[in-house]
């Protein structure tokens, strides 16, 4: 079940609350008897493991610049697809 974040309007108090998701949201505080309101925040879902793209199929040169540092590189280059497409533009225009 979710964990759900929700501030007080009047108070200000906040809570999490672990929900279903068909549950009402919460309207009320229970302190004060305020409005509630549910934030929005940040997931906490992570892929972890083998098996994704990233871990397992991506280029060599994207691993390395995820291992080091989590970002890719500004200058990334383009896979081996697009070379190959290059390379017959480059082609054409020299025979022709």
């Amino acid at each position: 079940m979710p964990i759900y974040e929700y501030e007080c309007m009047n108070c200000g108090k906040y809570c999490e609350i672990i929900q279903k998701f068909n549950d009402e949201p919460l309207k009320t505080c229970p302190d004060c008897g305020g409005h509630m309101h549910k934030l929005i925040s940040q997931s906490s879902f992570v892929l972890k493991g083998s098996g994704w793209y990233v871990t397992d199929y991506a280029s060599p040169e994207r691993k390395k610049a995820m291992e080091s540092d989590g970002t890719l590189p500004k200058d990334s280059k383009p896979s081996n697809g697009d070379k190959r497409k290059e390379n017959k533009k480059a082609e054409t225009v020299a025979k022709s």
